[in-house]
């Protein structure tokens, strides 16, 4: 395994933090490593998985951590562990322990079988809390958010307000969109996660820090998911090390799924303290809008025709559109009526940002500048500030942030937006993220 390893090493990073002599560094990695519950043994017989061989799925798994344990991650999130094992369970933590890592395993809803592993490295870090979050949905789906503070040497990095060097880090796996009406689903998964980060901070008085949120998001550059975060500031840590725009959607890969189809959809998203964020439920609304826009164009409908399928209720010739046609072309378009749909709130919360003048109905002008032609990002929130995306400046406080060093996915054919067809760990990439600790100027929270 050493000898593959050292040919190839390259691709892994280098050797990691090991390796990053000049300045102190942390690394990510965040892997669907694929539970043995879903690996199909052979193509011709579906229902033969690799959870009923043992000898397969605990061959894979060594190998998986002998890779994990060979690049020495600062972090190591893993989705798709298969946390109804409890032989593979006391293997990842008897190994990942005995590596000098502390791990927290959570397991999905419903006793689907599988979950998600977070392991820290204690020379890295010292854990101040650890939480769970359950998504309680049709797909549960689950997160876990570790708040930790950096261990010297990577704390000595003192800052001006004598503040402690801390990240937030989140992993998560979301929903698969098997059809459209599980868009809107994978969209509140997020902005559960979103919601929740922004509460733990207000409970525990945390300062502007570092956010890194892991995992495998089911979904490409081109998708609302994608769009929200990067509306809320976040920056996908692996194009900002290549130096891809948001438009460099087939630059890379990282999954085949089941459909046989290849795509970018594992991320390792960091947000740093000193970059301005709108308002989340602005940001909610302008991505719910966004969703509602492009499923109105799919059915190839102009701006015209679109306000007239809004407001078919109406029986009138007054051009406008009411709460009641609002809420039947929600219906139409699968994003309410089920289950797992927008909620009576969250119907009604849209529709308040969506009418100005709040005489309740929407007319043309409206509808143009809330849903069709929004320009909420150009303009400022209640507060006065500037809600485009940017970052501090004159601020006289400093906090600690993170620059993008390396990102390198594995196998390397990926990088290229190619599958290799003799890779076997899993049917994702592995992807690792390596990050140095700055001093930047500190901006205040959102509505603070």
């Amino acid at each position: 395994m050493k000898g593959r390893i050292s040919k190839i090493g390259s691709y892994a990073i280098a050797s990691s933090i090991r390796d990053q002599h000049q300045q102190p560094c942390i690394s990510c990695t965040t892997f669907n490593i694929l539970a043995p519950i879903y690996k199909r043994l052979s193509q011709k017989d579906q229902s033969q998985r690799e959870s009923d061989c043992r000898a397969y799925w605990m061959g894979r798994n060594h190998r998986i951590l002998d890779w994990l344990l060979y690049e020495r991650s600062s972090i190591i999130c893993l989705q798709e562990f298969w946390v109804g094992n409890e032989e593979l369970v006391n293997l990842y933590e008897k190994r990942l322990g005995d590596a000098g890592y502390l791990s927290y395993k959570l397991a999905r809803t419903n006793n689907r079988g599988d979950g998600l592993l977070t392991a820290v490295h204690k020379d890295h870090f010292r854990v101040v809390n650890y939480r769970e979050l359950l998504f309680n949905d049709c797909g549960d789906r689950v997160a876990q958010l570790l708040h930790v503070e950096l261990a010297p040497p990577l704390s000595n990095c003192p800052t001006n307000n004598g503040s402690s060097q801390e990240v937030l880090i989140v992993n998560t796996h979301l929903l698969f969109p098997h059809d459209s009406t599980l868009s809107i689903v994978r969209l509140q998964q997020v902005y559960k996660i979103l919601q929740y980060v922004e509460s733990y901070q207000k409970e525990v008085n945390l300062t502007p820090i570092p956010i890194i949120l892991c995992g495998d998001w089911n979904g490409s550059k081109r998708g609302h998911v994608y769009k929200f975060l990067r509306s809320q500031g976040f920056v996908s840590s692996y194009d900002t090390a290549h130096r891809y725009t948001d438009a460099d959607a087939h630059k890379w890969v990282s999954h085949r799924n089941h459909r046989g189809n290849i795509c970018a959809v594992d991320f390792i998203w960091l947000l740093n303290p000193n970059k301005y964020r709108k308002l989340l439920e602005t940001s909610w609304s302008e991505a719910v809008f966004g969703m509602f826009k492009y499923l109105l164009r799919r059915a190839s409908l102009t701006a015209e025709d679109a306000f007239a399928f809004l407001k078919a209720d109406n029986d009138n010739d007054v051009e406008y559109i009411t709460y009641v046609g609002f809420c039947e072309a929600l219906r139409q378009l699968n994003l309410t009526g089920h289950c797992n749909g927008l909620t009576r709130k969250e119907i009604r919360d849209l529709w308040v940002q969506a009418d100005i003048d709040g005489n309740g109905v929407l007319d043309y002008k409206e509808f143009q500048q809330r849903i069709w032609n929004p320009t909420w990002s150009e303009q400022r929130d209640e507060t006065g500030r500037d809600t485009r995306e940017g970052e501090a400046k004159g601020s006289e406080e400093e906090t600690i942030g993170f620059s993008v060093k390396n990102a390198v996915l594995f196998p390397p054919e990926v990088e290229k937006g190619m599958w290799p067809e003799n890779y076997s760990l899993s049917d994702h990439a592995r992807l690792t993220v390596v990050f140095s600790p700055i001093r930047m100027p500190s901006c205040s929270q959102p509505g603070s």
